[in-house]
């Protein structure tokens, strides 16, 4: 009877041992599995995620800018001195044509001539005076202004400028101008179509100071076909004749021709822009159709 009772206790005892072995084991084995691994994945994930964007974005932009900066950008320089491209000047011409042309009605100016000094003159309304006041031809404020002003460096130093609402408003101070002033008479004696004896007329009653001016007008009306808003006014069909290319001097010049750019004729010629430039004495990069430049 003791034997048969030491033996249900001893059984009892192994019973009991072997019972709270695989409790340890459960419990420390899934601490030491799952907690480190998902985190570092998931750390990894991210520094892959955030590699792409870095890269791409500055190959993005490098492409958008190099593109415009060859044949469509045309340096602006007299109130204003901006550069900016062919596509802004044409959207700025689809902006005010009718404007120009209304004045041409009006006041007896070709829309032609008035579009190209509002190109000129304001930068293809990017230039300072255009943004902050509305003053697409740098028109100044004169005894007679009684009109809101602003200051703006021109000849002299912060120098009074008219401010419009509006720059129609401009546009038409720009006629009044030209129509109110004795010295610009003769420019109405003039056939209202031909816009290369109104550039010509301008410089030579003293609108502007540049040598170059009537070259920069008749340069921009050409390439942008401005004269064709004069021929809707005047119910004409009128188009400049291609000038024929003129190498003088055993090919030492050459003649510019509709479509030119001074970078064209860089790569037409092997030369570099600044080569161009330095060899024609030219502070810009205005060229117009017939004039000759230097290639030697």
């Amino acid at each position: 009877m003791k034997i048969k009772f030491a033996l249900f206790i001893l059984a009892l005892f192994v019973v009991s041992c072997t019972s709270t072995k695989p409790v340890v084991r459960t419990t420390t084995k899934p601490k030491v599995t799952t907690k480190s691994k998902p985190v570092t994945q998931t750390k990894t994930t991210t520094k892959t995620t955030t590699k792409p964007v870095v890269v791409t974005s500055p190959t993005k932009s490098e492409t958008t800018d190099s593109k415009p900066k060859t044949d469509s950008e045309v340096s602006l320089v007299a109130t204003s001195n901006v550069k900016t491209y062919a596509e802004e000047i044409q959207s700025y011409v689809d902006n005010f044509k009718e404007i120009a042309q209304n004045n041409m009605r009006a006041h007896g100016i070709p829309a032609s001539i008035t579009l190209a000094q509002g190109i000129l003159e304001s930068g293809a309304g990017k230039g300072k005076l255009a943004l902050s006041a509305n003053n697409h031809f740098g028109i100044k404020c004169h005894k007679e202004w009684n009109g809101e002003s602003v200051k703006h460096d021109d000849d002299a130093a912060q120098e009074c400028f008219r401010k419009y609402e509006h720059p129609s408003e401009s546009y038409r101070d720009h006629s009044l101008f030209l129509t109110s002033r004795p010295r610009y008479s003769n420019l109405f004696k003039l056939d209202k179509g031909d816009y290369e004896s109104w550039a010509k007329g301008l410089k030579s009653a003293g609108y502007a100071t540049d040598v170059k001016y009537p070259d920069k007008l008749i340069g921009l009306i050409e390439r942008f076909e401005l004269y064709k808003y004069d021929n809707e006014v005047l119910s004409r069909d009128f188009k400049p004749s291609k000038k024929e290319v003129i190498l003088a001097q055993g090919g030492d010049y050459y003649t510019i021709q509709q479509g030119d750019t001074l970078y064209s004729l860089s790569k037409k010629f092997n030369l570099k822009v600044d080569d161009l430039k330095k060899l024609n004495n030219m502070s810009d990069n205005a060229i117009s159709i017939g004039q000759q430049i230097k290639i030697k």
